[in-house]
């Protein structure tokens, strides 16, 4: 049995973090710029190796957190990179999450060990080996979960308004969402507690702010399907 062990070819196990914000008015992607040999002009994906006494989840939670010093974040299994020539150093099979912060949680926590920038999904830069590839796997995934589960609260503020929150799904999904049925739809979950509290400087009137349920949303996160509308309809 041993002997199976010893004549098999070692490989690396590496994590990549797909890292997605949103700023107000886009979602956005976190890369950083690591100065991998000539691909030093390339942007990355957050990543590194799975140590020996780690499980993929430990890895994936301590690699987040070395970049961005957050915890208790959505982080989720996305799939598993194996070309045996993605990597030209060497034979790496990378295991790819994706992860939901809000930007306003990120700001000024960043490690000063990375060169990190948050880009507009409209405007990615050339990325490193297949990570385009994972990039658009990740935002595929994220589409199906938004429309299925409530998951697009990950990446908001404690407060915010049915505008915003109307603002974000249109940035997820690349299209335009009709105001009353997203509205109707949004407050039918009973999801949201409205606050007696305005945001000011948009409008004479102001938009009411309202905050998550956190029981509700933590005991009912998998019963909602067609969580928003399609499109305009």
């Amino acid at each position: 049995m041993l002997h199976q062990y010893q004549t098999q070819t070692k490989c690396l196990v590496a994590l990549d973090s797909i890292i997605f914000g949103f700023d107000g008015q886009e979602l956005k992607l976190l890369l950083v710029n690591r100065g991998i040999e000539d691909e030093h002009h390339t942007w990355s994906l957050m990543g590194g190796w799975v140590q020996p006494d780690e499980s993929l989840e430990e890895a994936s939670t301590r690699i987040l957190y070395e970049l961005t010093s957050l915890t208790d974040i959505y982080l989720e299994q996305l799939h598993t990179f194996g070309n045996p020539k993605r990597d030209p150093v060497e034979r790496t099979v990378s295991v790819a999450y994706f992860a939901l912060i809000n930007v306003e949680d990120y700001d000024n926590k960043i490690s000063k060990n990375f060169e990190a920038q948050w880009f507009s999904m409209q405007e990615l830069p050339q990325l490193l080996f297949d990570h385009s590839a994972m990039v658009q796997m990740a935002i595929e995934h994220l589409r199906y979960k938004a429309s299925q589960h409530p998951i697009g609260f990950e990446l908001l503020p404690e407060k915010f308004t049915i505008p915003q929150l109307q603002k974000l799904y249109e940035a997820i999904f690349g299209t335009e969402l009709d105001k009353r049925n997203f509205s109707r739809k949004l407050l039918s979950t009973h999801l949201l507690i409205k606050l007696d509290e305005k945001q000011k400087g948009f409008s004479k009137k102001g938009a009411y702010y309202y905050k998550i349920d956190e029981e509700k949303y933590k005991k009912q996160f998998n019963t909602f399907l067609n969580f928003l509308p399609n499109g305009n309809g």
